[in-house]
């Protein structure tokens, strides 16, 4: 019986559109646009300058704090410019320009060949971290960071998030049937560097292809168990997952590793298969071009830094004007204003959707029907978290109604009949309590 938790919500899935797309490798655009910030925590530093000539997997920017990634050349080619360009999360953000040279030749050393059963834990982490890998799923949070739990917080387990509830997307999907020994190698790798024996891969059952390669492909290796879990979003929020899978609850204003557990998206895996076993840094991704106004939904492999124009072009663009363009997923993911923003790290899809997808009606007075209460898989009651967040109540939503917990799934959004920008009040709230605390 598939594993589930309490909440959630049932969404169209829409993954018709892209399902049974195999991933291909879209072309590399004559200039890519890099943006120094493809990570939560501090942005990089530029260590190249306009004219310099880079190699592919090259080093352009370096990260300067411990919750940062290092930035990688996607081709070879010149720097043309560093200014300020669209970003897709922060609205603008200074990029590395790099026209393409076409040869698209790897920096001296790269690829490289390495056997990770025969390196160390530190060794590996070293590797993960410069390499540039962050979580894939769209968190961006770098991936080193999170295999170097402190000593006080031992971690046990390791979680392999296959769920990819949000409706629409499709690479994690594509990379799990197509990449399997590599998703697995890149799980059993990160298990050896958090030095753990016991391992869970969680995968909707609405992928039943994918549940039988992954437990195919884990036959025979001790201590990895692939879970069928039940489809509902957000099964794949990383607090939900540990919930399902262990039974563990991450404490209030916690993290993971505070229950003794990691979680990485499959994509990551599969980047930290590449970076320990070849070297090679996180410079491509698999993103899930999507959507009713899209000629020709794809699931393609994109160099870092392409931008959504030319992402949509190699889809055959569109067959009637956008009434929207999502980063991400429709649930969680972010409107874009434009589409030269470029692909980064954590970009999972693009959508493209038509107004009879898109549906709003105006905001009214909360009803106080519960709906949200019952759907929040968190077990918060995001009606008194709108209304305060709309009010003003910034701290009360804090410490009185557990504000700080809320994982933005927008499930209470979406089974609301008052169609109340829940998750945006909640956004604020967070945003105000993190600007006094600062202030303190």
């Amino acid at each position: 019986m598939a594993k589930s938790f309490r909440g959630g919500v049932h969404p169209n899935g829409r993954k018709n559109y892209t399902a049974n797309k195999p991933i291909e490798i879209a072309p590399i655009p004559q200039k890519l646009f890099i943006p120094t910030r493809q990570h939560i925590g501090a942005p990089c530093a530029p260590i190249v300058k306009v004219g310099d000539l880079v190699k592919k997997g090259q080093v352009i920017a370096q990260a300067q704090a411990f919750v940062a990634s290092p930035i990688h050349a996607s081709t070879s080619g010149k720097v043309v410019e560093i200014a300020d360009y669209p970003h897709p999360v922060f609205g603008s953000c200074q990029s590395i320009v790099i026209e393409s040279d076409g040869k698209d030749e790897w920096v001296e050393g790269l690829p490289l060949a390495r056997n990770w059963s025969e390196m160390d834990a530190s060794e590996i982490k070293d590797v993960i971290r410069d390499s540039g890998l962050v979580g894939m799923g769209g968190a961006t949070f770098p991936t080193h960071v999170k295999m170097a739990p402190p000593p006080a917080k031992p971690i046990h387990t390791f979680i392999l998030n296959g769920a990819e509830c949000e409706p629409y997307l499709t690479a994690d999907h594509r990379l799990m049937l197509e990449q399997t020994e590599k998703v697995v190698t890149g799980m059993r790798i990160a298990m050896k560097a958090l030095g753990v024996s016991r391992g869970y891969i969680g995968i909707e059952e609405n992928k039943p292809d994918a549940l039988a390669a992954l437990r195919k492909a884990c036959e025979g290796i001790s201590g990895i168990e692939v879970v069928a879990l039940k489809t509902k979003y957000p099964q794949g929020a990383e607090k939900t997952l540990i919930k399902v899978l262990t039974g563990s609850e991450v404490p209030s204003g916690g993290l993971p590793m505070d229950v003794g557990v990691v979680v990485q998206n499959v994509g990551t895996a599969a980047a930290i298969a590449d970076a320990v076993q070849h070297g090679i840094p996180l410079i491509e991704r698999v993103t899930t071009i999507s959507g009713s106004a899209i000629v020709n939904p794809r699931n393609l492999l994109f160099r870092i830094g392409t931008t959504f124009s030319d992402a949509v072009s190699y889809c055959n663009g569109f067959r009637e004007s956008p009434a929207k363009i999502i980063m991400g997923g429709p649930m969680m993911g972010m409107a874009q204003r434009t589409l030269s923003a470029p692909i980064i790290k954590g970009t999972s899809g693009i959508l493209a959707l038509t107004s009879s997808d898109i549906k709003v009606k105006p905001e009214s007075s909360c009803i106080r029907c519960g709906r949200c209460v019952e759907a929040c898989p968190m077990g918060l009651i995001p009606s008194m978290l709108s209304i305060l967040g709309q009010r003003g109540i910034y701290q009360t939503a804090k410490e009185e109604y557990d504000l700080l917990d809320c994982v933005e799934c927008g499930s209470c959004v979406y089974v609301c009949p008052a169609k109340r920008n829940i998750v945006h009040y909640i956004k604020l709230s967070k945003a105000q309590n993190a600007a006094l605390a600062a202030k303190k």
